[in-house]
């Protein structure tokens, strides 16, 4: 907790603190008139009302702090109340509060009436006489333990106890011959032991004594004899010493500990975040972090999403090529495995529609108003986009074993399985990449800035934030991430190292199969081969220098080594289908490896995938 600049030049302050346990009435009226002669003296505190008693907590100048104690006073039922009092140099509380409760302090034991009776009590100076005299006596300690630990008279009986109300189950525990024995019991002001000390004659204890005025008043009459350290008080000086001088001692803003000055020099100190006591390191931290991960993802994908029957909204896209087509041609264009009567009736049933907003934010512009349903015979433009909708849906199955690798305030990193498809696409709505992780994140949408293959597996980074996904975004845009993929492949290349240049056709041709096309993007790939098995099969690793879909699979294809699993780019220049392969399917054996860039202030960054078991077991 942090503390106000000292000023000295302002003054002191007084600080006082009271209670008297007496039966009281009219609580909400006598809450409003407290309230008004503790503003009327311009005093800030916290004042506890309750049918049983107030306790007091006030601080203000000289003539405020006087004057509302004699307005007190002139109560019959508060005549006799005598303020314990200490100086500060700053007002320590920020409101004025006056509170109605059930206890003004809370015990939560019936039958217990301080009001009406009582321990004994003995004066500070009787007790320093006792203690001076080395008198048989134990000493007992009331407190909560983050209290105790800052100081406490020597040889004093900690309880251990983390609430008041945890007291009873800590007498308890002691020794079955001090209920014989004297013992004198404090706490900071009093109020404590005003219950403690009946309580513990009800459990037996016979010869209790509670320290009158508590630990502020010890110090008031006699200093610090027989104490060692400091007193927590309950205001934003948050200890005193013998000498009811505010001191170096703080409390953590977190976790409410208390911190010596000793403590704050400990690197895991840090205002406003952490102190020694809930210090977290950055690693477990993460672990913690990426351990919640796993457990709301087995909530999300056990069952899988979509493998329950739903409407699933099939994204469709008008590319360059079908621009100027009518919408029947485009979408026999984009599906020919579809009739054309079938996308007439899909149209006719307005299972054909204008996409549905994405709900993410973007820059209003002017759109054409379609009715449903849509005529076959428009005209789409590019870029315009439709949504097909399938009703009771179910999705092919995928593997959902995300692997969640990294995390801080703006970047995730997760090893991505196969298959799984990165986005939505085909088949795939809810299973998907992106539909899982924005049920795990929700409502946050993790942005996406690269992409795998949905039959590739291994690592992926993403950002929390839309800004900071921007400067990632620019590294992957100016080839400045350094990607490491490794794969399986059909055959032993007769070159440890090697590379190919082959330019990649922008478009794919049939069965969405992209080929090798002096006309298309440059594309540059480096190889390594890190093992020659006994199958006929090579272990490599891979360095794309260009990002050009599936470049490293049509780079081995045509280098006559294509990827083992690969049900597209086939061995002896074969081509197939590039679908999506199933979980059953033997995999495609290729994965992501490694990522390395930079974080927004320069630092380098890398980042590892685990490899997958088809690696793991070759290697071995």
């Amino acid at each position: 907790m942090s503390k106000p600049t000292l000023d000295p030049d302002n003054g002191s302050i007084v600080n006082i603190s009271c209670y008297k346990f007496v039966s009281l009435s009219s609580l909400d009226e006598r809450q409003r008139s407290i309230r008004l002669a503790a503003e009327e003296h311009q005093l800030k505190g916290t004042v506890l009302l309750s049918e049983e008693g107030v306790n007091i907590f006030l601080a203000g100048s000289r003539d405020g702090i006087d004057g509302f104690v004699g307005w007190l006073q002139r109560h019959p039922e508060f005549a006799d109340i005598q303020p314990k009092e200490s100086l500060s140099d700053y007002q320590p509380f920020s409101r004025m509060l006056v509170k109605i409760r059930r206890e003004i302090i809370s015990f939560d034991i019936e039958g217990i009436a301080p009001g009406t009776r009582t321990s004994p009590k003995l004066a500070a100076t009787e007790l320093k006489r006792w203690l001076d005299e080395g008198r048989p006596v134990h000493l007992l300690d009331t407190r909560n333990e983050y209290e105790v630990g800052i100081g406490t008279f020597r040889e004093a009986i900690r309880l251990g106890i983390d609430h008041f109300r945890q007291f009873p189950d800590a007498i308890e525990q002691l020794p079955e011959s001090m209920k014989d024995e004297p013992v004198v019991m404090f706490c900071t002001g009093g109020i404590r032991c005003e219950k403690a000390g009946p309580f513990m004659e009800a459990a037996g204890f016979s010869n209790i004594y509670q320290l009158d005025g508590g630990i502020l008043k010890y110090f008031e009459e006699v200093g610090g004899a027989h104490w060692n350290g400091e007193c927590f008080v309950f205001d934003q000086r948050v200890a005193v010493d013998p000498q009811l001088r505010e001191t170096g001692t703080t409390q953590c803003y977190l976790c409410q500990a208390v911190v010596t000055p000793e403590q704050q020099l400990s690197e895991q100190y840090v205002a406003g975040k952490s102190c020694p006591t809930c210090y977290i390191s950055p690693e477990e931290r993460m672990q913690s972090i990426l351990a919640a991960r796993r457990e709301a993802l087995a909530a999300t994908a056990v069952p899988l999403p979509g493998s329950v029957p739903a409407v699933n909204r099939r994204p469709l896209n008008v590319p360059r090529r079908c621009a100027g087509m009518t919408l029947i041609e485009f979408l026999h264009d984009v599906h020919p495995h579809i009739d054309r009567d079938e996308w007439l009736r899909r149209i006719a049933d307005s299972a054909v529609r204008p996409a549905a907003p994405s709900g993410r934010r973007r820059r209003p512009r002017k759109t054409e108003t379609l009715s449903l349903p849509l005529s076959p015979e428009m005209t789409v433009r590019e870029g315009q986009r439709f949504d097909q909708l399938e009703e009771n849906a179910v999705e092919p199955d995928v593997s959902a074993d995300i692997r969640f690798l990294y995390e801080d305030d703006e970047l995730i990193v997760i090893c991505k399985p196969a298959p799984l498809p990165m986005h939505a696409c085909g088949r795939f709505n809810r299973n998907t990449l992106r539909g899982i992780l924005n049920t795990i994140y929700h409502p946050q949408r993790p942005h996406i800035i690269h992409r795998l293959d949905a039959c590739t597996s291994g690592v992926i980074l993403l950002c929390k934030r839309k800004r900071t996904a921007r400067l990632y975004a620019r590294q992957f845009e100016e080839r400045a991430v350094h990607k490491t993929y490794v794969a399986r492949i059909h055959g032993h290349p007769q070159q440890d190292q090697f590379d190919c240049s082959l330019a990649i056709a922008r478009e794919p041709g049939t069965d969405a199969v992209r080929l090798p096309d002096p006309q298309g993007d440059d594309a540059r790939t480096e190889f390594q081969v890190l093992q020659r098995l006994s199958d006929g099969t090579s272990l490599i690793r891979a360095v794309p220098y260009t990002g050009r879909p599936n470049q490293i699979r049509i780079h081995l294809w045509a280098l006559g080594i294509p990827v083992c699993g690969d049900p597209a780019w086939l061995p002896d220049g074969q081509i197939g289908s590039n679908r999506s392969l199933s979980p059953d399917d033997a995999p495609l054996c290729l994965h992501a490896e490694s990522l390395q860039l930079k974080d927004p202030e320069g630092n380098p960054l890398h980042f590892t995938a685990p490899p997958p078991n088809w690696f793991q077991v070759l290697e071995a």
